[in-house]
C-alpha cells in the first residue's frame, strides 16, 4: 500500500520545501489550503492573509474544523491508486483525527518548526515571480504574527505539530533541510 506524508508547521517554517523534495522522491502533491486560494481567486479578492484568513474560517464554518481533510479526501485516494502521496499544510487536530482513522498506519506526519522570529524574517525577505499558485508569497510580520494567532486559536494547529511522527527543526540552510526530508524518506519507505 503506498505511504501518504503529511506535512505540519507554521507558515514559513520550511513546509513547502520539505513537500517539494518528497515531490522529487516520487510522491504525488496536494496543498491543503489550495481551496482557500482557489476561492480568493473565484471571489476576486485580493490575495492577502484578511481575505484568505476569511475565506478559510468560512469553509471551516460551513464544513466544521475538519473541512481541509474531508474536502482533500477525494484528491489524497485518487492519487493513492498510483503513487505515494503527500499532503502540505495539515492544520487542525480535528483534521489529523480524521485523517488518522482513514489512512491508520499508512500515514506518517512531518512536523516542520522553525523559530517566530526566524519564521517572520524568511517571510518578510521571500517572494516568487510567477508564483499562481501563491506557496511562496510573502508575509509583513504583522500579518505572520496574526495568521499565527489565527491558526493556532482558531484551528487547534498545536495539535498535529505535537502528535508528528517526525519533527525537523529548520534553523539551517535549505539544503540541510532537503537532506533531514531525505533522511526521514528513508524512515517512510
Amino acid at each position: 500500500m503506498h505511504k501518504i506524508v503529511f506535512i505540519a508547521g507554521m507558515t514559513g517554517a520550511g513546509k513547502s520545501v520539505v513537500a517539494d523534495e518528497l515531490v522529487k522522491n516520487g510522491f504525488a502533491f496536494v496543498r491543503f489550503g489550495q481551496i482557500t486560494l482557489d476561492k480568493v481567486k473565484e471571489q476576486g479578492l485580493e490575495p492577502i492573509e484578511e481575505n484568505e484568513r476569511r475565506i478559510r474560517e468560512g469553509i471551516r464554518k460551513e464544513h466544521g474544523q475538519a473541512a481541509f481533510a474531508l474536502l482533500n479526501i477525494p484528491k489524497f485516494d485518487e492519487l493513492l491508486k498510483n503513487s505515494n502521496v503527500v499532503g502540505d499544510g495539515l492544520y487542525s487536530w480535528l483534521e489529523y483525527k480524521v485523517l488518522k482513522e482513514k489512512y491508520k498506519d499508512s500515514m506518517y506526519v512531518v512536523a516542520v518548526y522553525a523559530p517566530p522570529e526566524m519564521r517572520y524574517q524568511r517571510l518578510e525577505n521571500r517572494a516568487v515571480e510567477n508564483d499562481e499558485k501563491q506557496r511562496f508569497r510573502s508575509f509583513t510580520r504583522k500579518e505572520a504574527k496574526a495568521r499565527d494567532y489565527a491558526e493556532i486559536e482558531n484551528s487547534e494547529k498545536g495539535g498535529p505539530i505535537a502528535m508528528a511522527d517526525f519533527t525537523i527543526i529548520n534553523t539551517g540552510t535549505i539544503e540541510d533541510l532537503k537532506q533531514k526530508t531525505r533522511e526521514i524518506l528513508l524512515k517512510i519507505k
